[in-house]
This record gives C-alpha cells, structure tokens and sequence, in this order.
C-alpha cells in the first residue's frame, strides 16, 4: 500500500500493510523546531533554518525528505494564517533562545526585554499590546490576558466574539483548492486538512491572540466559571462559533472535495491529569448539541474522518465525543487517571480511530533511555494496531530538549514493528 491507501484502511477500521504514522500531520502530532533541527542533523539531512508552521508551539515543519527517512503516511493542508494572525509566508530569519535558526512570518513582529522575555504582536501589528509571550530561554509562547475587565450584569457574547469567528475569503478557498490539489496529485500521502472552527472554548483559542482588540470573557478561570453561572453566554458563544463553522466547512468542501482524508476540527481539552475539568453533565448540555450538529453535516455531505484533539483523563466523556459523531481521538493521553491503552482498545477499538498514544511525551520521550523508548513504542504498537482504527502518533507534540538518540528509537522501533507486519502479509 501506499500511504494514502494505509491511511484509509486504517480509517474505515481494516487492516493495513502496516500501521501507518503520522508525524507533523497538524498542531498536536508535531515537533518544536529546536529538536527538530537537532533530529535533521542527527539524520545527516541538510542542515538549514527550520520554517515555523505554527509559532504558538514554535513547530516546525516537516519536510518531504525527513518524512520519507521516518516512513510518514500524513502531510498537513495548512491555512494561509497561523495562530498569531500572521501569514503563513515564513521568510524572516530569526533565532530562539537556544540560538536554533528559523523562519518566521514575513510579518512576525516582537520585542524583546533585558531580562530575555520576547513579546510578539498580533497579526504583526504595533500600534497594539503584544499579545504573546516567550519566557527567558523558553521554547513556546504563551497567551497574554488583554481583553479589559467584563461586565457580569450587561454580557454581549455575540458582540465580544464577533471578529473572532468569520466567513473565509476567496483568497483562502483559493490557497486550500491550489495546495490541496498540490498534495493530492504531486504526492501520495494522506492529507489532514488542519480546518479548526470548532475549537469551543479551546483554552489555546480563547484570549484571541491574533485580534487586535479582544473582549468579553476571555480568561480561562472566568471562562469555566461562566458554564455555571452565564451559561447562555457559552451557548450564545458556541451558537456562532458553529454558524460560522458550517458555512467554512461548505467552502471547504467545495475547495477541497475528497482529496482530503481527515479534517482537525477541534483542539478543546476537556481533561487533567486525574479529571474532567468539569461535570459530564456540562458536556452534554453546552458542547455535545454543537458538535453533534457539525459532526453530521460532514458526515452527510463529505468523506471525511473528524478529528478531535483532547488532552487528558477523558475516559468518561469518551462514549458522549463518539455519540456526538466524533470519528477521531487525539492524543490518546494514556499517562493518564483510567486512559490504559489495553482499556481503550477494548472499549472503544471499534467505535473511534486512535490517533496517538504511541508514547508518552512528558516522560519516556524526553527523559527516558532510547532503550525505553523504544520498548514503549512497540508495546503500543501491538495493542493499538491490531483491526486497524489507529495511526501512531506520539501523545502530543515532541518538545524541545528531547534527545535526538530518542526520536532515533522512536523510529527504530516504529520501522521494525512494521517490517515483521509487512513480512506475514
């Protein structure tokens, strides 16, 4: 099979050849470009200035000859904007504090402080409050509290959000129909078509890093607050949100049509490490109608796979996100409070695809031995591949400090768990 075709029977629950990986497919399954740049040496691939496909995590892209050295199945279908709401034209060379060399927005802006700390602009524009920022020898960006303090007795939910959920233009139609076509007939890889547009109440999301001038409830803790105490706030929130979603997924398809396999609609956690950030009931009531609502129109009028990311000990909510439609899990977090991998696949291998779980990305990968990493990839390996339903894929992102002898593991073993499933085929 090619990887396309991996892909697909992997999707619709048959088994592949071989189990296929996805590796930079969107914002959750990627890696920091400072490791990233280490892991290209490692491979004696060119070494060169990593492009940032998404400056928030500071990912970086994976190129067509890395993917071929590790065996990818899935290459991402990018928008023309990153989460900073600046362009995706990475041409401005700029260096992280660990002094990797990368490439920025053309229209990426930032200052930064004596004390190292770097401030970086929405949309690259000045004449505002920088709405991000990067810690003294830090490798990400964090979100910046900017909206002004909220009103509890005169709640305008629909006026607060309404720049940050819009209509695309044509010029985006424009890029999806152009590079989706690129991906489809210039390569044989899976296409993840990274959509977004339902990330309800995606702490990522919410303090509106890329408007010049967000407002209403915008902190987390005021946000989670308000499902109890303004809950027609949410819905007033999620109501738009889900307008505005449909009518993008509408051009979607027409730009994109059955060229893409999957696409990201969601990055909301829903879970700690031990808990859901809230009662199941408050799922039920706010989220699940508004995703049910989008998971069925895709279903009824495209191909595709919905992919949901959501971090944490979510085994309650698990049977709620596959009656509301949701084809996808992401990232399998399985270090966490009743996420057993063998669990899983026991309750749930039938009715959703495991996208991730191939190992755990805040213990074994960076701190590790390349010998446990290698030992915990191909234990999960073998119980989530078995009937197909499942692309490996690390849990979350590859984080800068990650030894490169590590990654190298990672792919020995992926590599070598497939050769013996190729060989009995």
């Amino acid at each position: 099979m090619n990887s396309r075709e991996r892909v697909r029977n992997a999707l619709a629950h048959r088994q592949p050849d071989c189990t296929p990986l996805d590796f930079g497919g969107c914002g959750q399954t990627g890696i920091n470009a400072s490791t990233l740049y280490k892991l290209r040496k490692a491979y004696g691939l060119e070494e060169h200035p990593i492009r940032v496909i998404e400056p928030f995590q500071m990912l970086g892209e994976i190129e067509m000859d890395l993917l071929e050295k590790v065996g990818g199945d899935v290459v991402p279908l990018l928008n023309p904007g990153t989460m900073f709401g600046t362009s995706n034209r990475l041409t401005k060379l700029w260096h992280m504090p660990d002094s990797t060399p990368v490439y920025m927005s053309d229209n990426f802006e930032y200052d930064e402080r004596e004390d190292g700390t770097i401030f970086a602009y929405p949309q690259g524009n000045r004449s505002v409050a920088p709405s991000m920022q990067m810690p003294a020898g830090g490798s990400f960006f964090d979100c910046i509290q900017r909206a002004p303090a909220v009103d509890e007795d005169h709640l305008t939910p629909l006026e607060d959000f309404k720049d940050q959920y819009t209509v695309h233009t044509e010029e985006t139609c424009r890029y999806w129909e152009e590079n989706s076509r690129k991906l489809f007939e210039e390569t044989e890889y899976s296409i993840l078509g990274v959509v977004g547009g339902m990330g309800l109440g995606d702490a990522g999301e919410m303090p509106g890093e890329f408007l010049l001038a967000p407002k209403g409830i915008r902190r987390m803790d005021e946000w989670l607050m308000a499902h109890y105490l303004h809950p027609e706030y949410i819905k007033a929130v999620f109501g738009l949100q889900t307008e505005i979603a449909l009518k993008n997924l509408e051009l979607y398809r027409q730009a994109t049509g059955d060229r893409v396999d999957t696409i990201w609609l969601s990055g909301t956690d829903f879970g700690t490490q031990n808990s859901l950030f809230f009662n199941k009931q408050i799922f039920i009531d706010l989220y699940k109608p508004f995703y049910k609502k989008v998971n069925d129109w895709v279903h009824t009028h495209t191909k595709w796979k919905t992919f949901f990311h959501t971090c944490g000990a979510i085994y309650d909510l698990i049977p709620e996100l596959i009656d509301c439609g949701m084809d996808i899990m992401n990232p399998v977090q399985t270090s966490c409070h009743g996420m057993e991998p063998e669990r899983l696949k026991e309750e749930f291998g039938d009715k959703v695809i495991f996208w991730g779980g191939g190992v755990n990305t805040q213990q074994t990968l960076p701190v590790g031995t390349p010998k446990e990493v290698y030992d915990e990839v191909t234990k999960r390996l073998e119980i989530f591949s078995p009937g197909g339903g499942f692309v490996f894929a690390t849990v979350h992102n590859v984080v800068s400090g990650v030894p490169p002898e590590n990654l190298l593991a990672l792919f020995e073993a992926i590599h070598d768990f497939r050769k013996g499933q190729i060989s009995k085929v």
